[in-house]
Order: C-alpha cells, then structure tokens, then sequence
C-alpha cells in the first residue's frame, strides 16, 4: 500500500493566519492541511490580565501547550498551576479547561491540537463578533456544536473577579 505523500510544508517565524479576539492572538502555524488531518499546530500569545477563553472541553481534540515567554495559569479539572517558559501542559479531551495571564508580562505558547481541524474554530468565531453590537449567540452556539465544544460561561464572573481578570 502505497502512503500518500505530502509536500514540505516550512512555516517562517512571522508566517501563519492570525486572529485576534479580545487578550488572545491565535496564530495558525502548522493547519491539519498538512498534515492529513493528524495534528494542527497554532502559536497563542495572552496578554496581562486576559482570560484566554471561558471554560470549555473538547469532545474530539487533545490539547498539549508548550509556554514560551512568561507565566501561564492553567486550570484542567479544578487543579490550577502556574507554568513558566519550558512547561509542557497536558489538556485532554473530555475534561474541563481554561488558563489565563494573571502576570505583567505577555505570555507566548505553542499549542499541538490532535488531531486537527480546531484550528479553523479561531477564525470562524472571530467572524461572529460584531464591532458595532452584541455577538450572535445562536451563530456561534451553532458554531461550537460543529466544533464538538462545550463551555461553561457561567464560571467566567467568577474568574474574572477573583485573579483580577478580564476578557
């Protein structure tokens, strides 16, 4: 059986398809594309004080980061650490997650999504927000179904509030 062979995909430091939603710039580096659907991986970079996302869990995807540049908070499950430039973070499928900047300083991460496909999630959400008004929530509920995610907004206020957060 012959097994199909795919191009070279090189990827420069400035390359990739980016998105911008609130604190978080997402950075598609590596899409599933070229990979056969096996594995995506995207480059985040979370400003001070931000909320990287509400707390949410994937039915499909695993998630491995890999911090950078600064201090990331990253709560899986009710555990909450704090994990500086060289931690690798385990996000597995099924379970609850968000992290968060509580530091000064910007934090850079590298994200593996397996197996991929999430990585087009980042730029078909930010086409659902609105400049000049309130997001349509039936479109991007929608939109999470498709993507097989489950938030949990409700705990956002509470986040927010307690580490000084905002998103």
């Amino acid at each position: 059986m012959e097994q199909p062979t795919l191009p070279l995909t090189v990827v420069e430091p400035d390359a990739g398809t980016i998105v911008t939603m609130g604190g978080l710039t997402t950075t598609v580096k590596v899409p599933s594309t070229a990979t056969a659907g096996v594995v995506a991986i995207v480059e985040h970079t979370l400003a001070p004080g931000f909320l990287g996302a509400p707390p949410h869990l994937h039915q499909r995807e695993d998630e491995i980061s890999y911090v950078l540049d600064g201090d990331l908070t990253v709560q899986v499950g009710e555990q909450v650490q704090v994990v500086s430039a060289g931690a690798y973070i385990v996000k597995p499928r099924g379970i609850m997650h968000t992290v968060w900047n509580a530091g000064q300083t910007m934090v850079r991460y590298i994200e593996i999504i397996a197996p991929g496909g999430l990585e087009s999630y980042f730029a078909a959400r930010a086409a659902l927000i609105r400049a000049d008004g309130p997001p349509d929530m039936a479109a991007i509920t929608a939109l999470q179904e498709q993507y097989a995610l489950s938030f949990e907004r409700e705990r956002v206020p509470q986040l927010l509030q307690r580490y000084g957060l905002r998103m």
